[in-house]
């Protein structure tokens, strides 16, 4: 039976059975991953998984079930036994599907997410792959211990039927290069990485720059140390700003809202950064890591200002705490992230600061949705006159996420295509590191 009539039959059985709503997902994926360590292949697996994901709508009562086995026979008593069960549960009264008025009404847009060529790739060409990462960045010093180099890619469909009124399809590919290297520095093994993904086989880039880049990181940690307290400019690299965006995206969900775990909440219109702060997001990027027409609701897709000059514009609202909340959906989640982008490459912004740290790594911290209170700890470099001079660690900053975001004062042009978060690197004034 085709994906997408077991999907349309597994919704109907289950209301022939007294369920009042379904929502169906039926899909499929195939993931290949291999990794070479130190010259030796250490991991080559692949796997392919079916599924069926059934929830139930019944009384005003919820239940999710799931299963790997798509046989008709077995999807049939999947839905039995979860239709009986789901009448033992309690009511809650905010449990049914999105109203179909915000169900995309033209599904036919292509995204452009799907690369055609993807059985073309061998498992042979795979392999050859992950050995070049490797060699790449073993080559690069005789200071380098352990390199490992890796190649994944995927395939993945899912057909999704909602019973009042949804089917949709979506069909992705994927691929990932990646290096890890450990150096050797006395008793110390630094270590770093490099990554690049696409949708698209031929849209990676150079396969042994991955190696080099990770390996060029790990020994420029060589030597690190923790360096005096004190106000620092603080620059943070694009692959690693993310962890700073978190302090924002968390809060701005309807279930931090409902919950009151949010210190955004009631902000809407309000200043929450400095007039560079700009987050846009925006699900129909031809191509992007996280493009879509609709979100896991069924919800359409649509472009939205989250945060427009440092100023509150919307809230991610899904389904179900939206109607907790009295509130239309929008999202259940992000999509592409986009900000505002500077003319300045990295290089060209660190020349310009006279005392300040480069942060690469983000390691351990939290941080407090509900006060905007937070702490990190980082790994990074110094900058001294316009240079980068020494490499540091076990450092921390702590702030609250309002006033952290006023000191933002400029964006490099370093859009980071390789992440649905396509951040740049971003310059912050006058920020307290402690270290000695």
């Amino acid at each position: 039976m085709k994906k997408l009539e077991l999907a349309k039959w597994a919704s109907e059985y289950a209301i022939s059975k007294g369920a009042e709503q379904v929502a169906v997902d039926v899909s499929n994926s195939r993931n290949v991953q291999i990794t070479v360590r130190d010259k030796e292949i250490e991991t080559l697996k692949e796997t392919t998984e079916n599924s069926l994901n059934l929830s139930i709508y019944l009384d005003h009562k919820y239940s999710g079930h799931y299963t790997n086995d798509l046989r008709k026979e077995s999807v049939k008593r999947l839905i039995d036994e979860g239709v009986k069960s789901t009448k033992y549960l309690s009511q809650d009264n905010f449990r049914e599907l999105v109203d179909p008025k915000f169900y995309p009404k033209d599904l036919s847009k292509d995204l452009n997410l799907l690369d055609n060529s993807y059985d073309d790739l061998s498992t042979e060409e795979r392999i050859r792959i992950a050995k070049e990462v490797e060699a790449s960045g073993a080559a690069v010093s005789d200071k380098i211990i352990s390199v490992s180099g890796s190649f994944s890619d995927s395939l993945s469909e899912n057909i999704k039927v909602l019973s009042n009124g949804f089917e949709g399809m979506s069909k992705k590919s994927y691929f990932s290069v990646s290096a890890g290297v450990t150096a050797k520095d006395n008793d110390a093994r630094p270590e770093d990485w490099a990554w690049q993904g696409s949708r698209f086989f031929n849209q990676l880039p150079d396969f042994s720059k991955i190696g080099t880049d990770a390996a060029q990181r790990a020994l420029r940690k060589i030597g690190q140390k923790k360096i005096d307290s004190g106000i620092y400019d603080m620059v943070v690299e694009n692959r690693t700003v993310g962890r700073l965006i978190g302090t924002l995206i968390g809060p701005m969900s309807a279930r931090s809202l409902q919950q009151k775990n949010s210190f955004l909440e009631g902000k809407i219109g309000e200043t929450i950064g400095s007039k560079l702060l700009n987050i846009v997001d925006d699900p129909l990027i031809e191509s992007g890591m996280a493009s879509r027409l609709y979100d896991g609701d069924g919800i359409a897709a649509k472009k939205r200002v989250m945060v427009e000059n440092g100023i509150l514009r919307n809230y991610y609202i899904d389904n179900y705490y939206g109607r907790k909340l009295g509130m239309d959906p929008t999202s259940s989640g992000t999509s592409n992230l986009v900000f505002s982008y500077g003319k300045k490459t990295l290089e060209e912004m660190i020349a310009g600061i006279e005392k300040g740290i480069l942060v690469t790594s983000f390691n351990g911290g939290n941080s407090n949705g509900t006060t905007g209170d937070f702490s990190f700890g980082i790994g990074g470099m110094l900058i001294e006159n316009g240079k980068i001079t020494i490499p540091v660690y076990e450092m921390n900053i702590t702030g609250n996420a309002v006033d952290f975001w006023q000191k933002l004062v400029e964006t490099a042009n370093d859009r980071y295509y390789s992440s649905s978060w396509q951040t740049p690197s971003m310059l912050f004034e006058g920020i307290h590191f402690s270290g000695k």
